[in-house]
């Protein structure tokens, strides 16, 4: 394609230039990395996804990378959209919705799994604040301490899969398969791995424009966070969902998130964390019972 079109692509509107001008650098980078389909027999024009992209959509330039916004729920310059449903939940708390405040959410139940990963069938139903009392509590303390003193990671790894509990933040389930969900818990759990700024990440996290934190804890490695927060899956599916809160912790943070938090069945493994956070609301709602 032509000098035009590339031009087309980095340039930004000006009501949209700090947005537009992320997605902009995002594509010209994109561009140079993906790969460039070519056909001898000139069956199918040659290019790159963005070219592909202009075809099926017959758009260019900015009108194209909204469009490609919209569709892979990039939410780039819409963020007050995207998160609306999640602020005005007192209408849809009355139709039984998911997303709920955080008295309600902390009587959400989800899935607690015994050690090791490969047993797949729950122990039992628990709560946040059954996990943030496991989490603070001396349950996982020897198991942690020793699996920060292994080295070598594939040996870790072996460890922690043998050796610590774990639970299904977002649901119930029979066994952990996402087909074997009996309830979603309105919940979401985010990985965050080898932050080499654990602290000033979690200082960010807790006070996040848009997501209450209900439960932030450093992970077994001791080097990663991770972030349970409320979602709304009765508009939006789980792995849909994830994409946006992905796409908005990288335009937010800068840090790209562990990808398997796509999974509604994944596991989440229990270490011991003495400051472990839990939003204050679910103490409050469970001193009221």
């Amino acid at each position: 394609m032509g000098n035009a079109t590339d031009r087309e692509f980095s340039c930004q509107r000006e009501q949209n230039s700090n947005s537009f001008g992320v997605l902009s650098s995002a594509a010209e980078n994109a561009r140079s990395e993906f790969a460039r389909h070519s056909d001898s027999q000139n069956a199918i024009p040659a290019g790159d996804a963005f070219d592909f992209a202009e075809l099926h959509y017959k758009q260019s330039g900015d009108e194209l990378l909204q469009t490609l916004n919209k569709e892979m729920h990039l939410h780039i310059g819409e963020r007050f959209d995207f998160y609306k449903s999640r602020k005005s939940n007192t209408e849809s708390q009355n139709q039984g919705n998911h997303s709920k405040h955080s008295s309600d959410i902390g009587e959400a139940s989800f899935s607690f799994f015994k050690a090791p990963v490969q047993n797949i069938i729950p122990h039992k139903s628990i709560s946040l604040l059954d996990a943030y009392n496991y989490i603070i509590g001396e349950y996982a303390k020897q198991r942690t301490e020793k699996l920060r003193d292994i080295k070598e990671p594939k040996q870790a790894r072996q460890f922690k899969a043998n050796n610590f509990d774990y639970c299904t933040f977002s649901g119930v389930f029979t066994s952990r398969n996402d087909k074997k969900i009996v309830q979603h818990s309105g919940l979401m759990a985010v990985d965050f791995d080898h932050l080499p700024n654990l602290e000033e990440v979690r200082q960010s996290l807790l006070v996040d424009e848009y997501f209450d934190t209900q439960l932030l804890f450093v992970s077994p490695s001791g080097d990663g966070l991770k972030w349970i927060i409320p979602i709304d899956t009765t508009t939006t599916p789980h792995s849909e969902y994830f994409t946006a809160v992905a796409n908005y912790i990288l335009q937010t943070y800068g840090i790209e998130v562990d990808k398997s938090g796509r999974d509604i069945s994944r596991a989440c493994f229990l270490p011991h964390d003495p400051n472990a956070f839990i939003n204050p609301l679910i103490f409050e709602n469970h001193d009221t019972l």
